[in-house]
């Protein structure tokens, strides 16, 4: 699995999330961008993202989504 630099790299929808998968304002801002100013991070979700190795950040976007009931 290719390293992710979270601080730098850009993130889209095909980022692979990765074991060295780390919550970083580049990652808030991807989110952001998906859901404008209601995206918060929470512990649960933090914590499915620390174990969701292997999905990409498209897949972390549907979650969050799902978790707070968005379309």
């Amino acid at each position: 699995m290719e390293k992710v630099d979270w601080h730098k790299n850009q993130i889209d929808e095909n980022t692979l999330i990765t074991n060295s998968y780390k919550t970083t304002q580049n990652v808030r801002r991807y989110f952001k961008s998906q859901f404008g100013e209601q995206f918060k991070f929470d512990r649960d979700f933090m914590l499915w993202m620390k174990r969701a190795t292997g999905l990409t950040m498209g897949d972390a976007a549907q979650e969050w989504a799902k978790r707070h009931q968005v379309k």
